[in-house]
């Protein structure tokens, strides 16, 4: 737990959901270095204890970090290019962008096309030293991830990006002679690989110590599934339940529910957990080891999976015809206890969707903290009064809302309709049924919606920063269902105010959630 006196989940605290790529910067997208700091501090003077991220590793289709090309790996576009310079590794000045990049969002193509250029100078200059000993230590220790990462980023660098399965055959089915060949022909683009991930480890260590030094814990992502398209998948076909061609035979998603009329048909291959229980849950252990390495806490997201989950068929085109299918459950966790010996395991639950009393047995069983959405407290289904600050247990982690959410003001302000999860008059009693509860006119409706959620019982709050910021859907992190256009938006420079960190802090010391 890096010695963080407020380590343990139990305390009463609260935090700010912000994924790095937000954080502004002159490179096309955020990274981990003077603009992550920056945002530290922001927390350390607003008195918020966490630093909640979603997925760190590098992203894959529609540049979700969801859909990651590795569940091991760091993403490359947080490599701070300036930290790279004071490594005496780059001459900044000498490699101009070849096109605008946009402060407001991240235009995907285009940034990685400009950092990799840069890391790429880098990792030349970098082969010109002598002393490589942290680098080879690095790699050494994680060989059983990194060696693979490495060659499949590689290879797809190599096959114009297309996914794995449609590489040549010997490749795709990783024969041996072929994969001896394939490391010798990309043996550079191998060992590039390899130094990104070493420079985003260094300073991925660096921030992690800046901000425990200010009393901040970092709160990380781990997805239940991973991506078809991973090394992963690649490296471990026999884990899912795959063809002969390498493809899917069923997929993840869930039941039609709030987001979706016709379910979410998330499209990652399932896992032979049978399989995976003859291996001890090596690979699952060794995902975990290195998540809690990395971070204070881990979101486990999809938890309901770890009981059950839904199973569709590969080739249906909606996750309305699927089934539920039977998890790991307690074989699962008491593996990883028992591996990790860390108690109580310092992991969130997020148990929302077609949870069942099993689902809470579980969560319950290990102690950990579930979540509840403040968004969800107004509506008149079934689940809504769980959601209602008053109803929370104290081992609860409340957010006014979530990256699958909108912003609390795009929410308060939609009309519903066509373009929304809501009918007009869904919309119109959502927000009535907010007002009363809130004791508020509506005005600073992010302010009250933070202020109610500090005050809850719940042991942590998390707020969005966009909620902080009081933004509308424009800010808005994902949109579920909707295939592009999502985990682009970027806050500016001048955004994180004095002002704001004091309202913030007062806040948070008014609700006992600083230290005294």
């Amino acid at each position: 737990m890096n010695g963080l006196s407020h380590g343990l989940l139990s305390a009463r605290a609260s935090g700010v959901l912000l994924h790095p790529t937000c954080l502004p910067g002159p490179h096309g997208s955020g990274d981990l270095g003077d603009g992550a700091r920056r945002f530290v501090d922001f927390l350390s003077a607003s008195l918020q204890k966490w630093w909640q991220m979603l997925p760190v590793g590098p992203p894959g289709y529609g540049e979700s970090p969801y859909s990651a090309e590795s569940a091991f790996g760091g993403n490359p576009l947080l490599v701070s290019l300036e930290g790279l310079a004071s490594w005496g590794l780059l001459d900044l000045a000498s490699l101009p962008p070849a096109e605008p990049l946009r402060a407001d969002r991240v235009d995907y193509l285009p940034t990685a096309a400009h950092r990799t250029k840069y890391l790429r100078a880098a990792f030349e200059a970098f082969q010109t030293r002598t002393d490589h000993r942290a680098f080879d230590g690095f790699c050494g220790e994680n060989a059983a991830w990194l060696d693979e990462l490495a060659l499949f980023r590689a290879l797809k660098r190599a096959h114009g990006g297309v996914q794995w399965t449609h590489w040549e055959p010997s490749v795709r089915r990783r024969e041996p002679a072929a994969l001896a060949a394939a490391r010798r022909d990309l043996a550079d683009e191998v060992a590039l690989e390899k130094f990104v991930q070493y420079a985003f480890d260094a300073q991925w260590n660096e921030l992690r110590a800046y901000a425990a030094r200010r009393g901040v814990g970092l709160i990380g992502d781990l997805p239940i599934f991973v991506a078809h398209d991973s090394a992963d998948v690649w490296q471990h076909p026999e884990a899912f339940f795959l063809g002969e061609d390498g493809e899917p035979t069923v997929i993840s998603g869930c039941p039609p529910d709030y987001f979706s009329a016709t379910g979410q048909r998330w499209g990652n291959p399932l896992y032979r957990w049978r399989r995976m229980k003859k291996g001890g849950y090596a690979w699952w252990i060794a995902r975990l080891r290195l998540a809690l390495g990395r971070f204070d806490a881990v979101r486990l997201d999809h938890f309901i999976g770890f009981q059950r989950y839904w199973e569709i068929p590969a080739a249906e085109p909606t996750a309305v015809r699927g089934r539920w299918m039977k998890g790991p459950g307690t074989d699962f966790f008491d593996a990883v206890d028992r591996a990790l010996q860390l108690i109580p395991l310092p992991l969130i639950a997020e148990d929302l969707g077609e949870a069942t009393p099993a689902v809470y047995a579980l969560r319950d069983r290990y102690a950990l903290p579930g979540i509840r959405i403040l968004q969800f407290a107004f509506g008149t289904d079934r689940s809504a009064a769980s959601f209602l600050p008053y109803n929370y247990p104290k081992r609860a982690v409340v957010y006014t809302g979530t990256h699958d959410n909108d912003t609390v003001v795009g929410w308060f302000h939609d009309q519903g309709g066509a373009d929304s999860t809501r009918t007009a008059a869904q919309a119109h009693e959502e927000r009535e049924a907010a007002l009363r509860y809130l004791g508020t006119t509506g005005e600073e409706i992010h302010w009250d919606m933070i202020r109610v959620a500090l005050a809850s019982v719940a042991e942590l709050a998390v707020f969005p920063l966009q909620d902080i910021l009081g933004l509308g859907s424009e800010a808005r992190m994902n949109r579920p269902g909707q295939p592009v256009g999502n985990w682009t938006w970027r806050f500016g420079e001048e955004a994180l105010t004095p002002a704001v960190a004091e309202r913030l802090a007062l806040l948070t010391r008014t609700y006992g959630r600083a230290d005294a």
